[in-house]
């Protein structure tokens, strides 16, 4: 077959360094936006962006030809020069958290990542990441995931 037809789609979720509060208000929706734009740019597809001062989850639609991991670094080398450039001393914390997505799912999943600051008024970025690692079944050591 000479044409491809993905549709991968990966719940990206990572953190601040140390998980601190350093997306200001005034910045967070531009950041959100900002990272739409990367993904532009580099032939990604950006669903969807949103999240907290602490952490940030985007709904990519995956090309044949990135890997996540390259995905996720493009996405935050270029968002972290950015809010450097805003004058915020940044950084984002190493590692992330990448879930699959049914396209069945697409609506469910975009309406929690637009609905982050109502979400997090009940729940810390820790108790949600660990809750979407048990759910998708994701292996891991409870103490290590933070680092």
């Amino acid at each position: 077959m000479a044409h491809k037809f993905p549709n991968i789609l990966i719940h990206l979720v990572f953190s601040t360094k140390n998980r601190r509060d350093l997306i200001p208000d005034e910045l967070r929706i531009l950041l959100w936006k900002y990272l739409a734009g990367i993904g532009r740019n580099h032939k990604i597809p950006v669903l969807v962006v949103g999240g907290t001062a602490n952490h940030v989850h985007a709904l990519v639609a995956l090309p044949t030809d990135v890997t996540v991991a390259k995905v996720v670094q493009v996405l935050k080398a270029n968002s972290s020069r950015w809010m450097g450039e805003h004058g915020i001393d940044f950084a984002w914390q190493e590692g992330y958290g990448a879930f699959s997505v049914s396209a069945s799912h697409l609506p469910v999943v975009r309406d929690y990542i637009e609905r982050q600051q109502q979400h997090h008024a009940k729940r810390s970025y820790e108790d949600e990441f660990l809750a979407l690692l048990r759910k998708t079944g994701v292996g891991f050591e409870p103490e290590q995931v933070f680092g």
